[in-house]
């Protein structure tokens, strides 16, 4: 039996890009990209020394993705993968994930750069990037291997509306 799983957004994060047609498909694309968060009140404690980190892992609920495929055509590709070797939006669990760096802090209010998340996302949690726990070196990166050269001047389009 299949337990059901809720979450509830901490708040709602606010960028440039009002759909995700020609957005960039990764924070390291989107270099300089400006935006906020704006953290629901009854969890503005939870970000006290949040302001001593300069990046932060923003886990997010894909609120534009419907229904899901486990086989994708990814953005950097032409030939269908499992869903669970890519990033694509339409997931079994519509859950993103992006490391950003935190500019600011402003009572309930995050500022910060590269973001790669359409306006009005919804928040689900924020957690300190520590390169020391986060960073792995990567022996391989499968099929990304010959096309992660194309990262930074891909954009999104609307395949996986």
């Amino acid at each position: 039996m299949e337990e059901q799983i809720i979450y509830r957004p901490i708040g709602i994060i606010h960028t440039p890009f009002t759909e995700a047609k020609k957005m960039p498909i990764q924070p390291a694309a989107a270099k300089g990209i400006e935006g906020t968060i704006d953290i629901n009140p009854e969890f503005e404690n939870g970000l006290k020394d949040l302001d001593g980190f300069s990046h932060i892992i923003l886990l997010y609920h894909l609120h534009l993705s419907r229904g899901f495929s486990l086989e994708v055509i990814p953005f950097l590709d032409d030939k269908p993968r499992g869903v669970f070797s890519t990033r694509a939006p339409r997931r079994p669990n519509p859950i993103g994930l992006s490391i950003v760096r935190l500019v600011d802090i402003e009572e309930n209010r995050l500022y910060i750069k590269n973001v790669d998340v359409v306006d009005g996302t919804p928040l689900l949690d924020i957690k300190p990037y520590v390169p020391e726990f986060d960073h792995q070196k990567a022996e391989k990166i499968g099929w990304l291997s010959d096309k992660i050269d194309r990262m930074r001047e891909t954009k999104s389009d609307e395949r996986f509306k």
